[in-house]
């Protein structure tokens, strides 16, 4: 019997080990798209406690904060949400989350869990509730009293190079700016274009968003040219600041036959508070993104499309919490051929950009790694992207699955690797769980007589999938 989270953790062959403890083990880092607030990486934030950086709890404006990857855990075992997102004592919430994690057998939190603990605390011992108090304790001291457990701290012990924040468009990025003129701060922290509330059109709070854009840009916003124009010159602001991609959350991705005049008077009925139809919306959006998607690849921005996520499932929480507070599921859509369309669109004009997919539904694996093989170009390897398993994919059998499919219907060799999506600097450690994924898979084929026993090209292949490609492929190196 092997040792639980020994240093081969989740490396079955020789060559899965050699490849990871050789190449990919000690490379940088490229976390080309976070949730992690810009702000409290130039204050070089220090967390007080673990349960404050796993579990979070309320900002001063009554929002919340914290992993919702642990709070949906421990929901699902019962515990009271006041152990969860509330305010009962930090040792007492941890000791509730180390009964949660326990049952948690074959759940992708246990190993991320008691790798952080390993990584970032020395700790070898797996979470418990028998030790919980004392991971606690000891966990909480160090994190006020080392200076390698601040904000910075945790970012380069990891080896982080980039970091791709996500930003909303009225953000006025001045942390970015302070980050960018501060030389003490030896990674690279760029924004990312988040332009989800400009493009939502029928969603609640759409036209206050609008007067927001509009004040924020100084341009009056009367028309869907409007918006697309003042989205464009925040576009820019952001690529002056280093911006290398946008990110849309979208619960699909439309296409509908356009024209500026269509979407003008869709956004008109809107902002005179009338009510639209899903056609009428969807006109409305495809104008938009088409543009902001040629407006990505003038100014070499990478263009990311998350979707098949229905979010907010459960209305009380939604109601009482907001939103990103662990109540969103996975959506079955069909949006496979309106991708498509909005890329040929954009092929046809010379004007795709480099463009990652992920979809919520694992079932789409396979029509993505086709899709992708329709629109691949010379510009760049691996120009459209099969993006790693995401959100409720990312577990060992998920990037299992995601990376297979990639490999028999594209070229897993040019995939730029995994990222956090994540709000925690604890997060990190999911690469080397990534990594060692990988590497395994990778090893086992070549162990099995299925790829060559090459160290030149499996060197090529580890470093390109763990760095090398993502520095490229974002403009890092």
């Amino acid at each position: 019997m092997r040792k639980f989270m020994d240093e081969d953790f989740l490396l079955e062959t020789e060559t899965a080990k050699h490849l990871f403890h050789t190449y990919a083990e000690n490379l940088p880092l490229v976390d080309y798209h976070c949730h992690i607030s810009p702000r409290e990486i130039y204050e070089d934030r220090r967390f007080n406690s673990i349960d404050e950086v796993w579990l979070g709890g309320r900002n001063d404006d009554g929002s919340y904060f914290g992993d919702h990857y642990k709070w949906r855990l421990m929901r699902s075992h019962g515990i009271p949400e006041e152990y969860i997102t509330g305010d009962m004592p930090g040792d007492e919430r941890i000791g509730k989350f180390a009964e949660a994690l326990e049952m948690a057998i074959g759940n992708p939190m246990y190993h991320w869990t008691n790798l952080e603990l390993k990584k970032y605390f020395g700790c070898d011992v797996p979470l418990a509730p028998e030790n919980a108090k004392n991971v606690w304790e000891e966990c909480s001291r160090k994190l006020r009293e080392d200076g390698e457990l601040s904000v910075r701290g945790l970012i380069r012990q990891s080896g982080v190079k980039f970091i791709g924040t996500t930003d909303d468009p009225a953000d006025d990025l001045s942390w970015h700016k302070k980050i960018a003129g501060d030389p003490s701060i030896e990674v690279m922290v760029c924004p990312s274009f988040r332009p989800d509330k400009a493009i939502n059109i029928n969603k609640a709070g759409f036209a206050e968003y609008i007067a927001r854009l509009s004040e924020v840009s100084g341009m009056k916003i009367e028309s869907a040219k409007d918006v697309k124009d003042v989205l464009t010159k925040r576009l820019e602001y952001f690529a002056s600041l280093g911006c290398r991609a946008s990110d849309h959350g979208l619960d699909y991705v439309p296409y509908r036959e356009y024209t500026e005049e269509a979407a003008d008077a869709v956004f008109r009925k809107v902002m005179e508070g009338e009510a639209i139809t899903t056609g009428e919306a969807e006109v409305y959006e495809t104008y938009i993104l088409a543009g902001l998607a040629r407006e990505y690849h003038r100014l070499g921005i990478v263009m990311q499309l998350h979707y098949s996520c229905y979010r907010n499932a459960n209305d009380r929480i939604f109601k009482t919490m907001g939103p990103d507070t662990g109540v969103d599921m996975i959506a079955v859509t069909s949006c496979g051929t309106q991708i498509a369309r909005l890329l040929s669109e954009l092929d046809e004009t010379g004007e795709c950009p480099k463009t990652i997919l992920y979809s919520l539904n694992p079932a789409d694996d396979q029509q993505i790694d086709t899709l992708a093989g329709c629109f691949q170009t010379d510009e760049i390897p691996g120009k459209i992207q099969h993006g790693s398993a995401w959100w409720f994919n990312d577990t060992k059998s998920g990037m299992e699955a995601q990376m297979r499919s990639l490999a028999n219907l594209g070229i897993l060799g040019n995939f730029v690797g995994m990222l956090t999506d994540s709000r925690s600097f604890l997060s990190y450690a999911r690469h080397d769980y990534f990594r060692r994924i990988f590497c395994n898979i990778i090893g086992n084929w070549v162990e099995n007589g299925e790829y060559p026993d090459n160290e030149e090209s499996l060197r090529k292949i580890v470093e390109g999938v763990c760095y090398k490609n993502a520095a490229r492929y974002f403009g890092i190196e």
